[in-house]
């Protein structure tokens, strides 16, 4: 009885790890431009190193600086018959989240993401080209099941930049979690 409530044990022990432990893959990223005046993309790539180790640079070169007025849309979604809105729709305004952070936790959460493989952490005025260099997988993998945790299935950040309440460029992101 001792051996049957030990496996017992030992299997709901190794189910709850396989649940917490996800894989977490980028699928795709597109970069778009709306207004090539204001800005442009200079790459946005997806890298894959080796099977197991992907990451996603890009970088958006400002050609009317300083910007002082930068809102952020995020979406996140999720595909079932095409890609519905799935949690979060949120806009925020970048240049008062800079000057305090800790004021949206939601947008701590999406923007952690990214920002530490950028040059945009800091306040408003951005007077420099927009970097994200090397998001490694393993990062976004982390946020996606340990910080909080996401069932699986192919999921899309769609971000919507905006520079003087004009849409300036798209960025998004689409992950397979399995």
């Amino acid at each position: 009885m001792n051996v049957i409530f030990g496996l017992l044990c030992l299997l709901l022990a190794a189910v709850k790890v396989a649940e917490i432990s996800g894989h977490v893959e980028f699928t795709n990223v597109k970069c778009e431009s709306l207004d090539k005046n204001f800005s442009d993309f200079e790459y946005c790539y997806i890298k894959a190193i080796n099977r197991s180790y992907k990451y996603v640079s890009l970088k958006v070169n400002l050609f009317k600086v300083p910007v002082t007025k930068i809102k952020v849309n995020y979406s996140v979604m999720k595909r079932f018959n095409g890609y519905i809105p799935f949690l979060y729709n949120v806009t925020i305004d970048a240049c008062k989240y800079f000057e305090n952070t800790n004021r949206n936790p939601l947008a701590q959460y999406i923007s952690g993401l990214f920002l530490p493989y950028s040059n945009m952490a800091h306040k408003c005025p951005f007077n420099h080209s927009l970097i994200v260099e090397k998001l490694p997988i393993d990062h976004v993998s982390n946020h996606l099941t340990n910080v909080l945790k996401f069932p699986t299935g192919d999921y899309a950040l769609y971000t919507s930049w905006m520079a003087y309440n004009i849409n300036r460029a798209n960025v998004n992101v689409f992950i397979k979690l399995s």
